[in-house]
């Protein structure tokens, strides 16, 4: 691909991710993180230049909805009251084995082609230094909380 007239490059990966947690005892009771909370650690980005996720869904092993919450930040041991900001939730589904996927990510600015019927593609960009982690909307660990899983790639 050749660069911009200010010479920038374009962003590649350099090798592909795919993440996937188990979150029966992942929990955080509210959207914003107060208190303790068990929250697990999805994607680990602080110690690389960060990473692109093309998606983040959730296989259902259970009966019950859970609403997942997704939290960026600095630290990669614990997630923290003040440090963990949230960035988005969606559900999972109620038919055990049954996929759903974080549909709101952000927008990015990749091209977009003539033939797709999206306005702009969606995926979300960890930068440098950060983390991301996730916890069911709860207080409770449960035995049927769903698979969360990440894919994408490492800059």
């Amino acid at each position: 691909m050749a660069a911009t007239s200010t010479n920038k490059q374009p962003l590649l990966v350099d090798r592909v991710m795919h993440n996937v947690i188990d979150l029966n005892t992942a929990a955080v009771g509210a959207i914003d993180v107060v208190g303790t909370n068990t929250a697990l650690l999805l994607v680990d980005g602080s110690q690389s230049d960060g990473c692109i996720i093309e998606d983040i869904y959730a296989i259902s092993r259970g009966t019950v909805e859970h609403t997942i919450n997704l939290y960026i930040s600095n630290a990669s041991d614990y997630l923290r009251p003040g440090e963990g900001m949230f960035i988005g939730s969606f559900k999972s589904a109620t038919t055990s084995g049954n996929v759903t996927r974080w549909e709101e990510m952000p927008k990015i600015l990749a091209p977009v082609p003539q033939t797709s019927t999206e306005a702009q593609f969606r995926a979300l960009y960890i930068p440098k230094g950060r983390t991301l982690w996730a916890g069911r909307e709860s207080d409770t660990v449960v035995n049927d909380g769903p698979l969360l899983g990440a894919q994408g790639g490492w800059y």
